[in-house]
């Protein structure tokens, strides 16, 4: 219960700033990507900000020997660039860059019931259903 409480909390913190900040608008998002006249730096703002702020937690977690409601951390260990993580990436930054949004602020955003957030919900869930069924699994 101790997690999902924490999850939750997690959660509704995040997409709280996510709508403070006016990242849940892709027209802000998309203003920031494009460098002509209508230029807008709130994003790095906002992502400088969330440095800030995360960095002395990041401290504090490095230092402790397991999270405070798992038995160890599951950090990733491979540091191999493959055909995979290109594609996805790719995939992802232009995703992001035709529509405006990337998941946690379409995830926020999908309250308005908006028809191009709604749109994308939609895409991203195809591609991860894509993703789980084209993916051979391992034994």
């Amino acid at each position: 219960m101790k997690v999902l409480i924490a999850s939750l909390f997690s959660g509704l913190l995040f997409g709280f700033g996510l709508v403070i900040s006016g990242m849940s608008n892709p027209a802000r998002v998309l203003n920031f990507l494009d460098f002509s006249a209508n230029w807008d730096a709130t994003l790095a703002f906002v992502m400088g900000g969330a440095i800030l702020v995360a960095a002395p937690g990041i401290y504090w977690v490095r230092k402790r020997s397991k999270p405070l409601f798992a038995n160890k951390f599951d950090i990733p260990t491979s540091k191999t660039i493959d055909s995979k993580l290109v594609l996805g990436s790719a995939c992802f930054g232009i995703g992001w860059g035709i529509s405006g949004f990337c998941p946690g602020p379409a995830v926020v955003a999908v309250v308005s019931l908006q028809s191009d957030v709604l749109l994308f919900i939609g895409a991203m869930l195809v591609g991860m259903l894509a993703q789980h069924f084209l993916t051979p699994k391992s034994s």
